[in-house]
């Protein structure tokens, strides 16, 4: 997999994108040590929005989306995150990353430092999907005067850890991991398997072909799987999880790849093509067989134990809540409303969201994780029926 610098990555050939939509290089090397690689909307002077893409996607996610908002007045831009995709001054290899790159403290600060590369002091709003909807709560959780509002799609937000407090019980923590593996069959959580060193090499090397299991993953986590038909669940435990699709509890001693061909058995790969075509879906894996999928399975790697100052900077953070406008966009077919139970419930909690931040939940019918690729006319509306609150 290449390691490109910022010259050859500049040389490679232009993304094929929407009308409205141009790519650029942000050069942040003496801030954070990155040159972005970011696509833009609108004019710049306008109102800055930051979109911030999830797992295993680019700023390339944000195409449907990015037109319309900018039409409303707002200068867009969406941004390949850290380890991904044309954004350079990263190491991909495991062998080399060092994980602290990857902590949410560094990860907004790259933010910080792309808001001041593109020659403003703060953000009217962060906008983020899936790991990118935790970055985009983290920064605004973090920097509220820089990041005035945030919109989090298909991941809500859950308030960072708290220390024991004086004399406190503290309940023994859970190995969700050790119990998933004494259920029959034995089972294993994504983010566990994505933060091993062996997922790298396989999400790299899909028996079935990286086309293949890209439009397979894509599929299942789609309002297209019917088999999706998510649901609060009642507690963090190995039996309340395990109703999950293998997508996120996954056979034990299975890859990511195994589980998608198995799960698309008897599945008609064509059905996402109608908001995936060929062509969109060729920009994905043009870009990860260029780079591999090792930068952003570093964000898995750095939010488990293995990366314990990630833990300790959270703690930094123990009792904040959300101050800024907050607003909530998903699926209503995605399960990754419920993994973690009761964070949609905590937009309400005035421990987690400042009292009258919160605007309220959209959850669009007919779409699934990749709301803003399925749905993007009704996440459009949600975002801009937001911004008239602000």
């Amino acid at each position: 997999m290449e390691t490109n610098g910022d010259q050859s990555v500049k040389q490679l050939p232009p993304i094929k994108l929407p009308a409205g939509i141009t790519e650029d290089y942000i050069d942040c090397q003496e801030s954070c040590g990155l040159t972005w690689h970011v696509l833009k909307a609108g004019s710049p002077g306008k109102p800055l929005v930051l979109f911030c893409h999830g797992y295993p996607e680019l700023a390339y996610s944000w195409r449907k989306v990015l037109p319309q908002i900018a039409d409303a007045g707002y200068y867009c831009v969406a941004m390949d995150q850290r380890g991904y995709g044309r954004t350079t001054g990263v190491q991909q290899s495991s062998q080399e990353v060092d994980l602290n790159d990857y902590v949410f403290t560094n990860l907004v600060r790259d933010l910080v430092c792309l808001v001041y590369g593109l020659g403003y002091t703060e953000a009217c709003s962060i906008i983020g999907h899936d790991f990118g909807g935790v970055s985009s709560a983290m920064a605004a959780l973090m920097r509220p005067d820089v990041f005035l509002s945030t919109v989090q799609l298909s991941h809500p937000h859950h308030s960072p850890p708290t220390p024991r407090l004086g004399d406190q019980q503290v309940k023994p923590k859970l190995d969700v991991q050790a119990e998933l593996a004494k259920l029959n069959p034995p089972r294993k959580h994504y983010k566990w398997y994505n933060s091993t060193p062996e997922a790298a090499s396989e999400w790299n090397n899909p028996p079935q072909g990286l086309e293949k299991f890209l439009r397979g993953y894509f599929h299942l986590k789609s309002a297209d799987w019917t088999k999706n038909d998510p649901h609060p669940l009642k507690e963090w435990s190995a039996q309340a999880v395990a109703v999950m699709p293998e997508y996120y509890i996954m056979q034990k001693d299975h890859s990511m790849p195994a589980t998608v061909a198995h799960n698309m058995n008897g599945e008609d790969y064509a059905k996402t093509e109608q908001w995936l075509p060929h062509d969109e879906l060729q920009v994905y894996c043009d870009e990860w067989k260029r780079t591999g999928f090792e930068g952003g399975l570093n964000w898995y790697r750095a939010q488990t134990a293995t990366t314990p100052q990630s833990a300790r900077d959270m703690l930094l953070h123990a009792g904040r809540k959300i101050e800024v406008p907050c607003a909530y966009i998903s699926g209503k077919q995605d399960w990754g409303n419920f993994q973690q139970p009761g964070a949609i419930e905590g937009y309400e909690d005035t421990k987690t969201v400042k009292a009258g931040c919160f605007r309220g939940a959209t959850l669009v019918d007919g779409a699934g994780h990749w709301v803003q690729q399925e749905k993007p006319e009704a996440v459009i509306a949600a975002i801009l029926s937001f911004f008239k609150t602000l």
